[in-house]
This record gives C-alpha cells, sequence and structure tokens, in this order.
C-alpha cells in the first residue's frame, strides 16, 4: 500500500491540473477582421495669396572700382523703390482690396553682378546694387484675382512669383477626408464578412494610418487666353487630402453572442 504522503500529492497534481485543461479547451474571442482604407478628398481651394516684387537698381560700375556703394545713388534708388511700392498699395485699396489683405515686406539690398560685355572678356565685369520690396496680398474670393493681378501689372511690378491656392476652413475639409476613410472601411469589412459568410461584432482596435494634412497648391503665373471673353482664365485646380485609417473588428459567434 502506497505511503498516505505520496497519495496526498498525486491527488493534489489531479486537482490543479483540472482547471489547467479545462483552460486550454476554451475557446479564445481575439479572432478578429482587420481592415485598411485610405481616401482622397478633391476640394476646390476658396482662398488665394498672390506674391509679388518690387525693385530698383543702381547705375552699374566696375567691379574693381566698386569699393563701396554710391550713397547718393543708393538713396535716390531707395526713394523710388518706396515711391513705386506706395502707389501699388494706395492703387489696391483704391479698388477695394483691405489694407488688412495687403502686407508689403521689409526692404532687401543686395549685389546684382553683371557678366563681362564682350565674349573676348576684355570688357570688366560690372556690379549694381539691387533694393527689393516684395508685396503679398490674401484674397478670399478668387474672382477678384484677375482684377489683382492687372492693379499689379499696370502698377509696374517687375516679377509676380506665382499664387499659393488654400482652403478658409482646413478642419473641416480634414474631416471629411477621415469620415470618408472611415466609411470606406466599414464598406470594405462588411463586404468581406458578406463574402466569407461570417458576421462583424464590435470594433476592436482603431487606428489612423495617415493623417489628413492639407497642403496649400502653389503654381507659377499662368494666362490662358479666354477666347470668347477676350480675357484671361487662371485656374486653381483642386487640392487633395488624403487620410487613412486601420480597423479591426471581432467576429460575432454563429450563435449570435459576441
Amino acid at each position: 500500500m502506497p505511503p498516505l504522503s505520496w497519495l496526498r500529492i498525486t491527488a493534489a497534481a489531479v486537482l490543479i491540473g483540472l482547471p489547467l485543461a479545462a483552460h486550454a479547451q476554451t475557446p479564445t474571442h481575439d479572432a478578429g477582421l482587420s481592415v485598411e482604407a485610405r481616401a482622397t478628398l478633391h476640394v476646390a481651394p476658396d482662398t488665394a495669396t498672390l506674391d509679388a516684387r518690387l525693385w530698383e537698381r543702381t547705375p552699374a560700375v566696375a567691379r574693381a572700382s566698386a569699393q563701396s556703394t554710391d550713397p547718393k545713388a543708393l538713396a535716390e534708388a531707395r526713394q523710388r523703390l518706396e515711391a513705386r511700392t506706395a502707389e501699388a498699395i494706395r492703387t489696391l485699396e483704391v479698388k477695394g482690396v483691405s489694407s488688412r489683405a495687403i502686407q508689403a515686406g521689409s526692404l532687401s539690398v543686395h549685389p546684382d553682378y553683371l557678366p563681362a560685355t564682350n565674349r573676348d572678356g576684355d570688357a570688366e565685369p560690372r556690379v549694381r546694387t539691387q533694393l527689393e520690396r516684395p508685396i503679398t496680398i490674401h484674397l478670399d474670393t478668387l474672382s477678384r484675382l484677375p482684377v489683382v493681378l492687372d492693379i499689379l501689372t499696370g502698377a509696374g511690378v517687375d516679377a509676380l512669383d506665382g499664387v499659393t491656392y488654400d482652403l478658409a476652413d482646413r478642419d473641416a475639409a480634414a474631416d471629411q477626408a477621415l469620415q470618408n476613410a472611415i466609411d470606406k472601411a466599414r464598406h470594405k469589412a462588411q463586404l468581406m464578412a458578406q463574402r466569407l459568410g461570417i458576421s462583424l461584432g464590435p470594433v476592436m482596435r482603431v487606428a489612423e494610418t495617415t493623417a489628413p494634412d492639407v497642403q496649400p497648391r502653389t503654381l507659377a503665373m499662368r494666362a490662358e487666353a479666354a477666347q470668347a471673353k477676350g480675357g484671361s482664365e487662371y485656374r486653381a485646380g483642386e487640392i487633395e487630402i488624403d487620410a487613412g485609417v486601420a480597423v479591426t473588428w471581432a467576429i460575432a459567434d454563429s450563435d449570435g453572442d459576441h
């Protein structure tokens, strides 16, 4: 007959092993259906920012003799530039552009080097000083863009650096792109579940894979002749906003329990 202590140990081992075996046979409910979806929203811009520049230059002199800029020539060039800039701003305001929508940048001064005047290099290269003022105009109505461009060209701006198209309400557009991505993910999951003969349970996990990012659309200036009206048309195009999500749904039990 086995010792009593051995019987007690054996019985304890059996009792401890029963719950472990039962737990190993219990089905898990971690199975799920995971999908990823990405949506692109195309939105017509409703605001524009126009960048232009005006500049004046001092008379060119030989580089060897250009030890310092002539103060008088520099002052005269600056006076001409400031007068032209002020006139352009006054004209914009008279034509209905709000003063708050006009930003005149600070004065910049830099040398402008000119090459030799002939191919043999006999003539000495020259240099002049260029003074420059940028002007930025913000428009909340795109229909005014051609009018503003006509004003600037009429005022004799030296460069039009392009137009940046944007959205007045970026957050609303980003929210819509994210909603579209979620709807697309749900549609994909429902389609897969239907084809597989399973039912979707509650959402287990959700993550944003591509955060909606509204990037303004910057275009170089380009005017296309409109034959019907005899004027110019400026095409803003569309702004694209991408959004992406990853969603996991639980798979419902066949007896209806989730």
